[in-house]
């Protein structure tokens, strides 16, 4: 896909997606197959295509909510200051939880949710991403469960995307500029 300064390489396929979401789902179901209830987090903005695939694969009692963040803006490099800009409208406290992130990065947005959520108390949290750039790490935090670990590339597609473009594209795509 060719934009005004940049070209977007295919990089991982929306077949590939599903399959790997269907696994995910699996790994999380029988993880908290005795819950009565598993609160869904997601991140916003990034990971709504990713949690509306997800939940609808897990067999267990789910209830979705949201958190959403900002340490972007509409820059390809993290601000490393993470705020809160949406908070979760319902109680943690003594319930299970699983965090869905769309991608780890530096860690420093994930980093920054999970102290958050741990302060209120969660029964079990779970924390799964799509996407893993372990070589860009600078904060010591992990998901428990990862759909694709990726080299450092800045990606779109897929609820993922670049100055608020391209988050409707089905599969995940490498931005190249082409000046």
């Amino acid at each position: 896909m060719n934009h005004d300064n940049y070209v977007i390489d295919d990089m991982i396929s929306a077949k590939a997606i599903a399959a790997r979401v269907e696994s995910m789902a699996a790994d999380i179901s029988g993880h908290f197959e005795n819950t009565e209830k598993l609160v869904v987090i997601g991140l916003l903005r990034g990971s709504f295509m990713f949690i509306a695939d997800l939940v609808r694969e897990l067999s267990l009692p789910v209830e979705v909510d949201f958190l959403e963040t900002s340490s972007y803006g509409d820059s390809m490099e993290s601000s490393r200051e993470v705020r809160i800009l949406k908070d979760l409208r319902g109680e943690i406290k003594d319930r299970d939880i699983l965090v869905v992130e769309d991608i780890v990065d530096t860690g420093h947005t994930l980093n920054h949710v999970l102290q958050l959520l741990k302060s209120r108390k969660p029964a079990r949290m779970m924390v799964c991403a799509l996407l893993d750039k372990p070589s860009r790490r600078e904060v010591d935090v992990k998901a428990d469960l990862v759909g694709f670990e990726i080299e450092d590339r800045f990606v779109v597609g897929y609820g993922i995307d670049y100055a608020q473009r391209n988050r409707n594209l089905p599969y995940i795509g490498a931005v190249r500029f082409t000046g």
